[in-house]
């Protein structure tokens, strides 16, 4: 049997590493809305729509001729980012625009995909 190398095989504690975590550690709270929004922005047609939401603003007809879609299959994606505050949009007149909605979604979006681009 080979031996992991990279697993711990000591007993001791470092009580001060072990406190300084536990005082920043967010709630269960935190973590759970975290994994829903990791698990949101992890389906690849609403990461093509954050990407295409990303270069500039667009109407759900602009995004399923970007994305190959239908406006109702764009429309249903839409409607689960802006519920989860991952978009925003706004009215002009008839047409409906969307952006993403603030600049922590876009951060967020930019740095994983510029971590995967940089790995391939």
């Amino acid at each position: 049997m080979v031996k992991n190398e990279f697993v711990c095989d000591c007993n001791v504690i470092h009580q001060e590493a072990v406190n300084k975590v536990l005082e920043k550690m967010p709630s269960e709270n935190i973590f759970n809305h975290l994994a829903d929004f990791y698990k949101l922005i992890g389906d690849t047609t609403r990461c093509r729509i954050l990407f295409a939401l990303d270069q500039d603003e667009m109407c759900v007809c602009d995004l399923a001729n970007v994305l190959g879609m239908s406006k109702s299959s764009v429309s249903h994606q839409l409607s689960t980012l802006r519920r989860s505050g991952i978009v925003k949009c706004r009215k002009s007149g008839k047409e409906v625009y969307y952006t993403l909605d603030d600049d922590h979604i876009v951060k967020t979006f930019e740095i994983g995909l510029e971590h995967i681009r940089h790995k391939d």
